[in-house]
């Protein structure tokens, strides 16, 4: 038996593997492959994990790749199980003690369920567990081994992780939160797992975060308005614990970590975003990344319901996710129109079945499964995109998308606004709501005394509604967000009627993709060392030297910064004034990202961590991607979850609702 740390480092001098194969490799090859006894492959063994680590294990590996590691068997470690005392198990799991006390019982006495018992947990473990473990002299001999593995994040994508923690918004940011025993373990449970990201990539960042903006503790530590501080201490002293317990981790910074929360945008979260992805979990009734679709019976009865996974693993999907929907919508025509053209098995079905030869018939059987598999998905993504579409031409999103941008942008305002809602009336509750939350992000001074209550009347939005409005206070964290009768919005004061500057270095090509989250701008300036170190603070300050490029050993700042525009330049001039025109050139949102060639990898800069507290948007994950491409460095979103547009609302609007708890019950 043997107690030791991970050891697998992502500058081991080899191949560069990006952030979610790391975190694949790690379970697959140190945790499961590490387990085996000997070279026989006809050892198999059981795999026992709790609720936390089996979501984990899900999000980076196939139930198929587990299988090549040699386990036959993946077991829940609170079910009553069979025993199987000629077989050896592998232990994943949180290093809580009721999970130490449920292994210990597993394994101690006569007769343990199992041979061999191989430990890995999840996270840094107490002294007085491992005593624990220790001390059972019947368990210790059937130990192999007991690690710490320091993977307890969950890789939802390439270049995405949550720490799953969907009541953040409400146990973070609710009125009276900081009060809570919730805010404690909900913050503290957070740290440890982004923490075990930089100890399973043997990654030392630099930690900064958005500091508290010019209020004394006592008063923003009930808004939330420390918690990105909080964070940053909290994950800086679990990274200096890794810095003395992890054999070869890094002794001087290797990467970038910024912590922002989610009063850095406000208005990502409720926009329509334009893209494939964005437009699919919006408006289509998706379970996870889960699509159900009606396909006609083989036998030609009644349509049949159909699963289908909108994953990495759909190479359509890939290809098209992070594009505009109109951008998708054309590319899928001509995908269909060429695969048809060119697909023997294709041609073969379109001509009468009289005149296929049995040559004919030989090669359509041949080309057959390929075409099925292809043509599936084709189809699939075809219907989503029309069913899109349709929705988008009914709800007449696109009027609605355009004053969105507009308000965004500073070129429409109250005037804009009054008028579609007095012309408008048809417009659903919840786009209604979500142009009141943009206005409000922009116009706060309009929503003063019994202004906002005469706009929810005009917009016929109701009190339980205009609580997401109001909420968005909370988030903010202002100083003046308990106010003596009236409604009131106090966001930044000093701010002009215009939340975003055009993004005048890059080409527009589609109609209504002007908008871009707020981090887009942070990734580029903390990527050139621009950050405002008063407004985003270090908790280990870099030396001049680093700065410069931003802590990027390379060239990679110098070229982001050739790539600005300058002087201002107006967007009406370059407006599409149709739906969409034709693609030019491939800007970078169109596809995975450019981490698909070998040579690519070798050119890649130190990566940058974003950590949003309180869910992060599918358009900050686009941004990531597209930022991967352009500074040549790969940009990973971590956040509490990820939340879509409706989700987010509902969360909004309960932030103000005090929950019953045992301690407001009195007998």
């Amino acid at each position: 038996m043997s107690f030791s740390y991970s050891d697998l480092s992502s500058h081991g001098g080899g191949e560069y593997k990006t952030f979610r194969q790391i975190s694949r490799d790690r379970l697959l090859h140190e945790m499961l492959g590490s387990s085996k006894s000997g070279d026989s492959r006809s050892s198999w063994k059981v795999l026992i994990m709790d609720k936390v680590t089996v979501k984990v294990m899900s999000l980076s590996c196939k139930m198929a790749d587990i299988t090549d590691q040699g386990v036959s068997l993946v077991e829940d470690l609170f079910r009553r199980r069979q025993p199987l005392p000629s077989m050896d198990a592998i232990y994943f799991i949180q290093p809580t003690k009721e999970n130490v006390v449920m292994f210990l019982s597993d394994m101690s006495g006569r007769e343990p369920l199992y041979k061999k018992a191989y430990v890995y947990f999840s996270s840094p473990i107490s002294k007085d567990l491992v005593a624990r473990i220790k001390n059972d002299t019947s368990v210790l001999p059937r130990i192999g081994a007991l690690r710490e593995m320091n993977l307890e994040y969950f890789a939802i994508e390439t270049q995405g992780f949550i720490t799953d923690h969907e009541r953040a918004l409400q146990d973070l940011y609710g009125e009276n939160a900081a009060n809570s025993r919730k805010f404690d373990t909900c913050l503290n449970t957070m740290a440890t797992r982004i923490a075990t990201v930089f100890a399973s990539l043997k990654e030392f960042p630099f930690v900064r975060y958005r500091a508290a903006r010019g209020l004394d503790s006592s008063t923003v530590t009930s808004s939330g308005e420390l918690l990105p501080t909080k964070l940053a201490a909290a994950i800086w002293n679990s990274i200096t614990t890794y810095k003395t317990s992890i054999p070869n981790f890094p002794q001087t910074e290797t990467c970038e970590l910024l912590i922002l929360d989610r009063s850095v945008d406000q208005i990502a979260p409720v926009i329509h975003e334009w893209t494939y992805d964005s437009m699919c979990h919006d408006l289509l009734d998706l379970d996870g990344n889960k699509y159900v679709c009606e396909v006609p019976s083989k036998s030609g009865g009644q349509p049949e319901k159909k699963e289908a996974l909108l994953e990495d693993h759909d190479p359509v999907w890939l290809e098209l996710r992070h594009a505009h929907i109109a951008d998708a919508s054309e590319r899928l025509h001509e995908k269909m129109t060429n695969f048809v053209s060119k697909n023997k098995a294709a041609q073969l079905q379109q001509r009468d079945g009289s005149e296929l030869s049995t040559r004919d018939l030989q090669k359509m059987v041949q080309a057959l499964p390929q075409y099925n598999e292809q043509m599936e998905k084709l189809t699939l993504h075809v219907e989503i995109a029309g069913r899109i579409n349709r929705i988008i031409r009914d709800v007449g999103l696109r009027e609605l998308g355009q004053l969105e941008q507009d308000l965004v942008f500073g070129d429409a305002g109250t005037k804009e606004v009054i008028n579609f809602f007095r012309t408008k009336q048809d417009a659903s509750c919840e786009n209604k709501l979500r142009l009141m939350m943009i206005y409000a992000s922009v116009y706060p001074e309009k929503f003063e005394g019994d202004k906002a209550s005469k706009l929810m009347q005009l917009a016929k939005l109701s009190c339980d509604d205009m609580k997401a409005v109001k909420n968005m206070k909370l988030l903010e964290g202002s100083e003046n967000r308990k106010t003596s009768g009236g409604f009131s919005l106090k966001f930044d004061s000093k701010r002009k009627h215009a939340a975003r500057k055009d993004r005048t270095e890059e080409e527009e090509t589609w109609q209504l993709f002007r908008f871009y989250p707020m981090i887009e701008e942070l990734l580029e300036k903390l990527s050139k060392g621009e950050l405002p170190k008063d407004e985003y603070q270090c908790m280990n300050e870099p030396s001049s030297s680093s700065t410069s490029n931003g802590g990027n050993g390379s060239t990679h700042g110098t070229s982001a910064r050739t790539s600005q525009s300058t002087g201002p330049h107006s967007m009406r001039s370059r407006r599409t004034a149709t739906w969409a025109k034709p693609r030019l050139s491939d800007d970078g949102n169109s596809s995975d990202s450019s981490l698909r060639n070998a040579s690519d990898f070798k050119k890649m800069g130190q990566r940058i961590f974003l950590f949003i507290i309180g869910g992060a948007t599918r358009s900050e994950l686009r941004v990531c991607h597209k930022l991967t491409a352009k500074l040549r460095r790969e940009v990973v979103l971590g956040s509490t979850n990820m939340d879509d547009p409706p989700v987010y609302i509902a969360k909004l609007k309960s932030l103000s609702e005090q929950e019953l708890s045992v301690d407001n019950i009195r007998i």
